[in-house]
């Protein structure tokens, strides 16, 4: 059986019209899953697939495997889950039987989803169709809907206000009667079924369909039988009421969701369309009638509410109602330039004017001139144009679409003026106005404008772009005299916009080190303080200026790239009668270079296995690795001095850091087990370099040339006596050996299961625990291995693999040798 719905999805997919299971082929061929085209899959056969998955236990996120299972195409499984998510019914594909799921009545989820602010969104998500979905964006167009999804609008009844006088009594509700004067009581009573109230000392009182004005004169006169003080006036009733009981009113036609809904008695019209979520995608909201007792007792128009703020004709239901929304029979849509586009119910006799008006009028940018209307006749369509004067009177039909367009975006008197003007912008043109007139309202040009020459940017008659040039002087001063036309655009330029930038430079031992604005008459000093003064490494002398040769003229003979020139500054930045003389040009660059004599401290780090271990500073530029360690209060007793390895930092650029990583890449997959090596890896990736040092030659031969300077950056480390000899590569079983001076490299490679077949002997090595790297050698025919010493690492690498030949190249090789042969067998005949 699962495998019959498994196929009949796959043919779903495929888009295969399958009626029965029984017409499910029983297999499907690769050639068929192909060829799948789920765009033309309708939604109701999505509908279908995704039911089947649900019964199959398949969940969305399963689809993936599922189709890679049964080869449908990727490009066609993405199609599938797009629309299955298009649709909103990936929620229905948890892995759970419909028994199982807790989602609910879909009603009423829609219900709770009504109260919450993401409203829309959350309706259009569930919908089950595209159809479904392009419905509801229609029905969210209308004028008025929004009145029934709005959270801030519920339509409760007002159950604290005053029982209204033409409220009718009926049975469960809760009078409260109140006796005061010369006699004080008060009864809360229930109207009983058959439409009493039983008042104590009394008896029953008939009550039921009477207002409350009317059961107030019953009860009164009922009253004055045992309250003598009511006819003398010295006893007066009064009746409320209390609790109220609930009615049932039926709600029918082109509502949203039509039923029977118990609402409380002082409901109103309003009230019962809000819990019905309102007329649906065809329902009037201008003709809701409500019948009562076969007539109707009257007729609803929300417009007067929505456009008016009237509720006149929002009458209280009664027991037993029936509000009736009728279907629409006009209706036509407003888009463009009004302040409230939507699609508006009309009257009969009503006119565009009217409909303008629901809309809250055109808006400020609205072209009332014409407004122009798509109509559908009873065969095609049809433009209509309706001009300002045929609003008032124009008549509606159902369909009518209306377009307000805007008004043109452009000006009939605008000239513009930019640049270095003191007021730039747009300006009203006059008649007869000039460029000077022009610069004149716009407060005169700056003082950077270029007096030389200004250009007017012009539009020709077919509306193709000119320019017109104009000396700004002679505009100015009245000499040239240039006519304005509409739409013109007056640049006066800048001398500052017109030319590069004028910067200088300082870099070096500044504190701010940079780029500056430059200014006329600027000083060296002044460039420096600018920068925020002199570090304290600073060199006071041969301070460098380096300018721009700024010459037009061309000279083969000159090669200068520059003009270099030195000074010396005072520390307090006092003028220098030298530098003083030279000032600063734009484009120049200073240079403040550091102190020959001037040193920061240099730090490195002293590790393990020393008495004092910690941060040491470098004192003497001929500070050797005894020194520090003698610094360091010499080594533990457990110290190794043989495996003390120097980190030292390493300047290299990125193509040479690169080519280094990639050559040790190989040794460190290799190697990744071993503590020193990964250690080792790691001081590599902080661009540390690992330095072989023989810590026992250092610190018996102080000062030789195994004893290295020190340098800024350096770790030293010195580790524990080392117990071990790791054995890595082809060997049978790669471990850590204990160490014995007694034996030798092939005793350890036979204690971890001798060398492989792929073993490549003669190239085996020893890497010892301060770094150092020693191969083996070749003596005569004899392979010659290395020492082993504690903490060292023997690794034996592999044999390069050889690829054996092919039946092609032993073919030719073959009969190339055939060939040999044939022709030393003919010169061995010649010769005997």
């Amino acid at each position: 059986m699962l495998k019959k719905i498994l196929l009949l999805q796959l043919c779903l997919i495929a888009g295969f019209c399958v009626t029965a299971l029984a017409q499910v082929p029983s297999t499907m061929s690769a050639e068929q899953l192909k060829q799948m085209k789920v765009d033309d899959l309708s939604d109701d056969q999505v509908r279908q697939l995704v039911a089947r998955m649900k019964q199959s236990n398949i969940s969305f996120d399963q689809i993936d495997a599922y189709a890679a299972q049964n080869g449908i195409p990727d490009s066609e499984v993405s199609k599938l889950k797009a629309r299955i998510q298009q649709m909103g019914l990936d929620k229905e594909l948890t892995g759970k039987t419909s028994k199982d799921s807790s989602d609910g009545d879909y009603d009423d989820q829609m219900r709770e989803v009504n109260d919450s602010t993401d409203y829309w969104n959350e309706r259009l998500k569930r919908l089950q169709s595209r159809e479904d979905y392009e419905r509801e964006l229609r029905r969210r167009k209308i004028f008025g809907t929004e009145l029934f999804s709005n959270k801030n609008l519920t339509f409760e009844p007002n159950l604290r206000m005053p029982t209204p006088p033409n409220y009718r009594i009926a049975a469960n509700d809760e009078l409260i009667i109140d006796v005061y004067g010369y006699s004080e009581v008060q009864h809360q009573l229930k109207v009983t079924p058959d439409g009493h109230v039983r008042i104590p000392y009394l008896g029953p009182v008939y009550v039921n369909g009477l207002t409350m004005e009317e059961a107030r004169t019953r009860i009164t006169r009922q009253l004055s039988s045992i309250y003598g003080g009511i006819k003398t006036g010295n006893t007066f009733v009064q009746i409320s009421l209390g609790n109220i009981r609930s009615i049932r009113v039926l709600l029918i036609g082109e509502v949203e969701r039509p039923g029977t809904y118990s609402l409380p008695s002082l409901a109103t019209v309003a009230n019962a369309l809000y819990v019905s979520g309102g007329p649906g995608e065809n329902g009037s909201f201008r003709n809701i009638e409500v019948i009562r007792n076969g007539q109707t007792a009257a007729t609803f128009d929300l417009y007067d509410f929505l456009a008016h703020g009237d509720l006149t004709n929002n009458i209280v239901l009664q027991d037993q109602d029936i509000v009736k929304i009728n279907p629409y029979k006009t209706r036509v849509e407003l888009v463009g330039e009004v302040k409230r586009p939507a699609i508006f119910e009309a009257k009969e006799n009503e006119t565009l004017q009217q409909i303008l008006d629901y809309a809250g009028g055109y808006t400020d940018k609205a072209y009332r001139e014409v407004i122009r209307a798509n109509r559908v006749t009873n065969r095609q369509r049809e433009v209509v144009n309706v001009s300002a004067d045929e609003v008032a009177s124009f008549r509606l039909k159902s369909g009518d679409k209306f377009f307000i367009d805007s008004i043109l975006n452009r000006f009939t008197n605008r000239v513009i003026i930019s640049g270095a003007v003191f007021h730039p912008g747009y300006y009203a043109l006059e008649e007869g106005m000039t460029v000077g007139d022009l610069i004149r309202k716009a407060d005169g040009v700056k003082e950077e404008a270029a007096l030389s020459r200004g250009v007017i940017r012009r539009l020709q008659d077919d509306y193709t772009p000119a320019m017109i040039s104009f000396n700004v002087q002679d505009v100015i001063s009245g000499r040239q005299n240039l006519s304005l036309q509409r739409e013109d655009s007056v640049i006066v330029y800048s001398k500052i916009d017109l030319r590069e930038p004028y910067q200088v430079r300082i870099h070096g031992e500044v504190n701010q080190p940079g780029q500056y604005v430059y200014a006329d008459s600027m000083q060296l000093e002044d460039l420096i303080l600018i920068a925020g003064g002199l570090r304290d490494a600073a060199s006071l002398k041969h301070v460098e200026i380096a300018r721009r040769i700024r010459n037009n003229i061309a000279d083969s003979s000159d090669t200068r790239m520059a003009i270099i020139r030195q000074f010396d500054i005072n520390a307090d930045l006092s003028n220098n009668p030298d530098a003083a003389a030279f000032s600063l040009q734009p484009f120049d660059e200073v240079t403040v270079r550091k102190s020959p004599s001037y040193a920061e401290q240099a730090n490195i780090e002293v590790g393990g296995e020393v008495l004092y271990p910690g941060q040491y500073t470098i004192n003497s530029k001929r500070e050797r690795i005894s020194d520090i360690i003698q610094r360091a209060g010499g080594l533990r007793p457990e110290a190794y001095p043989e495996g003390a390895v120097l980190l030292r930092k390493t300047f290299v650029n990125e193509s040479d850091s690169a080519y280094l990583t990639n050559k040790l890449e190989v040794f460190y997959n290799k190697l990744e087990d071993s503590t020193d090596i990964a250690r080792l890896k790691i001081a590599m990736e902080r661009k540390e370099q690992l330095l072989g040092i023989n810590l026992d030659q250092i610190l018996k031969n102080p000062g030789s040339k195994y004893d290295l300077l020190l340098e800024e950056g350096d770790v030293l480390k010195i580790p524990k006596k080392l117990q071990t000899v790791q054995v890595f590569g082809e060997i049978y079983f790669p471990k850590k050996v204990r160490f014995d001076k007694s034996i030798g490299f092939r005793d350890y490679v036979r204690g971890a299961g001798g060398f492989t077949t792929q073993a490549l002997k003669r190239r085996s090595y020893i890497v010892y625990a301060n770094g150092e790297v020693k191969n083996t050698r070749k003596v005569l025919f004899f392979n010659s291995y290395p020492k082993v010493k504690p903490g060292a690492e023997i690794y034996v690498p592999s044999k390069k693999e050889r690829k054996g030949l092919r039946g092609p190249e032993a073919i030719g090789i073959a009969s190339g040798l055939a060939s040999v042969a044939l022709i030393i067998v003919t010169l061995l005949d010649k010769i005997n």
